[in-house]
């Protein structure tokens, strides 16, 4: 087995001074016995996060790419912010809608669809259960997407209540052209009445993009579905993702507990990648699809 040894430095505070503490981390990348183990799987779980979009061109919440303008994201997405500056989330809602409509699914997008419409072919399955609110999945051709945060072309009334699929281009007619990222363009002060409104006959209430912002709670139908799929597969891929949005941080973990083999497949090590069987360092764009590829025992 191969074994990369990778050290990391922590810290922790002892009487008033910061002690470095060295912790050896022993990661599995041997791609040949993870391939053996996935021949024999029935029942496939996928977890993606935003490192497979940022391999599209969509940038990731955190860190300087989870800038739009001067704000951070977990400051515009929330009920708060939009309560107070409806006009400007709408702003920054329209930004990510029309990015994400015109990136294009990556590899590791195109090779986990490509994966689930062959195992389907021989009775087997793959269930991506996603923190992704693009469509990017959907594009490429997977069919059994759970959406833990949301969609990004959903959109949800205020007052009624109603969900309707949204794919306009702009979304309403004051949005064209607005939504910048340019930390020097202005805020449009889109009066509320031209923001997008519900075209539920009686409505017209105010909408807003049916995703989880910052503070909310999961969709509960949601979370029932994927904890079903948690408990059922026999191997399980974590792909993409920093592992510290909770409660689809311990998604992987609850599986690893079951004893299932849990790969990682990401840029970096996570707080989480001591508990899983494998870590297969690098870009998912370029790792996932040799794992993902057809294996030799597989009938055609």
């Amino acid at each position: 087995m191969f074994m990369n040894q990778l050290l990391l430095r922590t810290a922790a505070a002892h009487c008033g001074r910061w002690t470095a503490v060295n912790q050896i981390i022993r990661t599995n990348s041997d791609m040949a016995e993870f391939r053996e183990i996935f021949s024999k799987a029935r029942h496939i779980a996928v977890i993606t996060g935003a490192g497979v979009s940022a391999e599209s061109g969509v940038p990731t919440i955190r860190g300087a790419e989870g800038r739009w303008r001067t704000w951070k994201t977990q400051d515009l997405a929330t009920p708060e912010c939009f309560s107070r500056h409806p006009s400007r989330v709408w702003e920054f809602y329209q930004y990510r809608r029309e990015l994400s409509l015109n990136a294009q699914p990556s590899a590791a997008h195109r090779a986990i669809a490509e994966c689930e419409a062959r195992l389907s072919r021989q009775g087997r399955s793959l269930v991506v259960i996603t923190q992704n609110i693009d469509e990017l999945h959907q594009r490429a051709g997977s069919k059994h997407v759970l959406e833990v945060h949301g969609n990004l072309f959903q959109t949800r009334c205020l007052s009624c209540k109603d969900v309707e699929v949204n794919h306009k281009s702009p979304i309403c007619s004051s949005l064209e052209g607005k939504g910048s990222p340019d930390p020097d363009a202005p805020d449009a002060l889109i009066p509320v009445k031209d923001l997008p409104r519900c075209d539920e006959k009686g409505c017209d209430g105010l909408l807003r993009p049916h995703v989880i912002w910052f503070g909310e709670t999961l969709d509960s139908q949601i979370l029932t579905k994927v904890e079903k799929e948690l408990e059922t597969c026999d191997l399980c891929l974590v792909v993409g993702t920093s592992s510290v949005v909770y409660p689809a941080a311990m998604f992987g973990p609850q599986v690893a507990s079951r004893g299932v083999p849990v790969a990682e497949f990401n840029t970096k090590i996570t707080a989480n990648t001591p508990r899983f069987k494998f870590h297969f360092p690098g870009r998912c764009a370029v790792t996932l699809p040799a794992a993902l590829e057809r294996h030799e025992s597989e009938v055609i």
